[in-house]
């Protein structure tokens, strides 16, 4: 499962920690994907998608409902 947002392509970031004697070993940083139901703009239709929380902040994101539609 790749930790990449659909909408910007955010990834994963990679850096050290550095401890008080400045040794360094490597880390990385992962976005905050969330897995949430989108209304895809072009169609019309609801996909699940990752999505990280600045993309679903900063509103480029159209939330679909959770409501079951009532027939």
């Amino acid at each position: 499962m790749s930790r990449v947002c659909d909408i910007c392509g955010k990834g994963p970031m990679v850096g050290n920690n550095v401890s008080h004697a400045h040794n360094k070993t490597k880390r990385v940083w992962y976005p905050n994907l969330q897995k949430t139901r989108v209304i895809d703009s072009k169609t019309g239709a609801v996909k699940k998608m990752k999505v990280c929380t600045r993309c679903l902040r900063s509103g480029l994101v159209k939330k679909a409902s959770q409501q079951s539609p009532k027939t």
